[in-house]
């Protein structure tokens, strides 16, 4: 019996159709020659950025290992949070463009509403706040994914091919992955019908599918960018991409025989 064997554009075409947005040739390309952040180029000013900021995360980092049983409890979860929260906000205020700041403010944001945020009357198990109104989740789900758009336009490349810096890589991958988080609980959440109230958002017109499509992309980004647990929940989140690769693993089985696999 013959046998047959796939070539590496072979198996680019079949990644193609188990994943319609996956595309070989556009992988990031990391300079550590570049400034840290591509807006606050000098770099005495973004060190000095940064450490406010690190200095901010620190009692939150604390609090994290005090709840994951590590030390001992001396913080009250909330309140920290919210601290954080209001002093990454007034680091926001005094430098709008620098990104980082806002994919952790997005991050506190989620820690305290939780991923189900976008949905009214159903709080996220996970949440540190569990009795928070609709009203009060609305907002801070605003805040979270207007930080997440704004900290994602800020550092993308403007080129498909551009470099950028492992700092700026990171915090992409970061921000990208949130938001895919976010979509993707809602999705799971979403009532055939339902719609989320996001004021003049645009996700206020989404339907579930959107949510599901937008969680994919942004996983993919997020995978892109050096997150391999996004990279691999794009394509199990993609609607379209689920049904091409189980089509496609029942090919190559029947071509290739059982011992097949993608």
């Amino acid at each position: 019996m013959a046998t047959s064997s796939l070539s590496r554009r072979d198996f680019n075409v079949l990644e193609k159709i188990r994943d319609p947005e996956s595309d070989p040739t556009t992988g990031v390309i990391i300079d550590p020659n570049l400034p840290k952040d591509p807006i606050i180029t000098d770099a005495s000013t973004y060190e000095k950025v940064a450490q406010k900021e690190r200095d901010i995360l620190l009692p939150i980092q604390q609090l994290e290992t005090q709840l994951a049983g590590l030390k001992q409890a001396t913080l009250e979860p909330v309140e920290e949070y919210r601290k954080c929260i209001s002093s990454l906000g007034q680091l926001i205020s005094e430098h709008p463009r620098y990104a980082s700041a806002r994919n952790n403010r997005a991050q506190a944001l989620r820690r305290l509403y939780g991923d189900m945020m976008l949905l009214p009357g159903r709080p996220d198990p996970r949440a540190l706040i569990q009795n928070a109104d609709d009203a009060e989740r609305s907002e801070a789900a605003k805040t979270a994914l207007a930080d997440l758009d704004e900290a994602i336009r800020l550092l993308t490349p403007k080129s498909l091919f551009a470099s950028v810096s492992p700092q700026a890589g990171k915090t992409l991958s970061l921000a990208h992955t949130q938001r895919a988080a976010i979509y993707h609980m809602t999705s799971k959440s979403l009532q055939a019908e339902e719609k989320v109230d996001m004021g003049s958002r645009k996700e206020s017109n989404w339907a579930r599918i959107d949510f599901e499509e937008a969680a994919s992309r942004d996983f993919a980004s997020g995978g892109r960018y050096g997150n391999e647990i996004a990279k691999g929940l794009a394509v199990s989140t993609n609607p379209t991409a689920k049904l091409c690769g189980q089509i496609v693993r029942e090919a190559m089985k029947k071509e290739y025989g059982p011992a097949f696999e993608m």
